[in-house]
């Protein structure tokens, strides 16, 4: 999001990411690349340099409104026995695999 957020601002290059956000090249690469693949960023190869840019201006619109809703809901969301959790869907699986080994 951080990354989406100072791209929100205009375009920018890895190393403009790198030095605003205070993290690693890699790491801004390869976040960039996913981005990307995701169709939410594009590039702009101008000589040797490459600019980033959100794929639509009022992405981060968006993506902060479903940021802001997802605070305000996501422990519901957490909770609806429609949706189980990780960790309930590995009981589940637990459980039916012991069902399993006893109609044996």
């Amino acid at each position: 999001m951080a990354i989406l957020q100072v791209l929100a601002e205009g375009e920018r290059r890895v190393g403009d990411l790198v030095a605003e956000l205070g993290t690693s090249q890699p790491n801004i690469s390869g976040h960039l690349a996913c981005l990307k693949d995701c169709g939410l960023v594009l590039d702009r190869p101008q000589g040797r340099a490459v600019y980033y840019s959100l794929a639509a201006p009022a992405l981060f619109d968006v993506l902060r409104s479903a940021e802001t809703l997802l605070s305000s809901v996501g422990d519901d969301i957490e909770l609806c026995p429609n949706y189980p959790t990780r960790a309930r869907r590995a009981e589940v699986r637990s459980l039916e695999r012991e069902m399993l080994t006893h109609d044996d």
